[in-house]
């Protein structure tokens, strides 16, 4: 059943719903009613994913910015 309002999520345990959300939909063994809840669910932990992906990447751009400054900075 999917929540209402999910807790806040790991990249991997919004992943790993997911997953398992697309495996019982590629069954097809899920009625109709059900397979609509899983794909509402199945879009909302894809947002989660890509959200946690961009947090990620973000946070990486500024190591590396840093990273760079500090090289500039030791080359003077």
């Amino acid at each position: 059943m999917p929540n209402k309002e999910p807790k806040k999520l790991s990249y991997e345990e919004a992943s790993s719903k997911l997953e398992s959300i697309i495996e019982a939909m590629e069954d097809g063994s899920i009625p109709l009613a059900e397979l609509v809840a899983q794909f509402e669910e199945g879009a909302k932990l894809l947002k989660v994913c890509q959200n946690e992906l961009k947090q990620a990447e973000l946070k990486i751009q500024k190591l590396d910015i840093a990273d760079e400054t500090r090289s500039n900075f030791d080359s003077e």
